[in-house]
């Protein structure tokens, strides 16, 4: 089996509730997504999605995506597809940097992976750990009273883990946390999440003024430095992400103690193939895990299941169903949200159909 031929679909994805807002007054209302598809000299194709969180959340942009795949693509030409450490290597000798540009590549691999072996890429990655996956929901940044009606509407849905946005003003985030945590019962688990947005003494003022609340702190600050002196000054769980972005950063993350659970997005360490190793790490030294992407619509959601589903119970904190944030399905097949749960497919492969209605002509196509 050798690629044949690598493809792009643009894709818009309107939100359900109309914008996202996060730290820094950082919004979007319109995801773009590219749809990637590495086809075969066997006729089968595998699909992947990239969908970055607009261009000021990470060192990623949608037009990057597929500019990247120009650049790339000619390299990949004629190799397997099922030789996944071949295809990394080569993506990074051609490509210096750029991970999110190689993932959609990457996931598309796993679908061909699965699809030529029968077999659903949670099997290939480990194996199908538990009945289902448990999901949180991100609360877009709003007023402290907006933002608890929120989690009591999708506490209601079946959520019983909230993302609440905040890295704003740290009086209105105090505010934000209590409401929202007198909103929800003992045993739902409630992440504050700055996305880097709060300074040090403004996240340290933060976690002294909820220090009696039942809650996480994720990513409070910029640097890794700042995040490290903010884990000192307080006792709650404590999560990493944006500075979490190599396997290097993971390890000294973990010698300086400096987090209880580690947000691995798929795009930001350049697919599931980086991700796993990522994920499989963390399991051996007995660190939990949101495992996610930055964005995504039903195959970015699938690529989340597979990777969840195949990660042992323990050490999966939580996943999210991008699927659910948007009012376009893109592909047949994804996972469904059931009572705050989802499952990856049993099909092979990612388990995803793509609606050529939806996704439209090829945008970029090297063969």
């Amino acid at each position: 089996m050798k690629i044949s031929r690598i493809f792009a679909h643009r894709v818009e994805l309107p939100l359900v509730e109309g914008s996202y807002k996060w730290s820094g007054g950082k919004s979007v209302s319109v995801f773009d997504s590219t749809i990637v598809g590495v086809e075969t000299d066997t006729g089968l194709i595998g699909y992947g999605e990239v969908c970055p969180l607009g261009p000021f959340y990470l060192p990623a942009y949608a037009e990057g995506v597929r500019a990247g795949l120009k650049e790339l693509a000619p390299h990949l030409i004629g190799l397997d597809p099922r030789e996944l450490a071949v295809i990394n290597h080569r993506m990074d000798a051609a490509l210096k940097g750029h991970p999110y540009v190689k993932s959609g590549i990457d996931i598309a691999c796993w679908d061909l992976l699965g699809k030529s072996t029968s077999l659903p890429v949670c099997m290939l990655m480990g194996g199908r750990f538990g009945d289902s996956v448990r999901l949180y929901r991100a609360i877009s940044q709003e007023s402290p009273d907006a933002m608890a009606v929120k989690v009591a509407g999708y506490r209601e849905a079946g959520y019983t883990r909230f993302q609440l946005k905040v890295g704003g003003d740290p009086d209105t985030d105090i505010e934000r946390i209590r409401a929202v945590r007198a909103m929800l019962q003992p045993s739902n688990r409630l992440v504050a999440d700055a996305n880097t947005g709060w300074t040090q003494h403004e996240a340290i003022r933060v976690v002294r003024a909820v220090r009696d609340i039942d809650v996480y702190i994720e990513q409070p600050c910029l640097t890794y430095e700042e995040c490290l002196a903010v884990r000192r000054h307080t006792d709650h769980p404590f999560v990493l992400d944006e500075n979490i972005d190599h396997l290097s950063m993971l390890l000294r993350a973990k010698a300086d103690l400096a987090m209880d659970v580690v947000n691995l997005k798929i795009s930001k360490l350049g697919g599931l193939t980086r991700t796993k190793q990522v994920r499989d790490l963390c399991v051996s030294m007995g660190i939990a895990m949101t495992l996610e992407d930055s964005w995504g619509g039903d195959i970015t959601t699938a690529a989340i299941a597979h990777l969840a589903h195949s990660t042992p119970e323990e050490f999966r904190f939580t996943s999210t169903d991008f699927n659910s944030y948007v009012t376009v399905s893109i592909a047949e097949g994804a996972p469904c949200r059931v009572q705050g749960t989802m499952q990856a497919s049993c099909t092979p492969g990612l388990g995803i159909t793509p609606r050529a209605d939806v996704i439209g002509p090829r945008i970029v196509e090297v063969r």
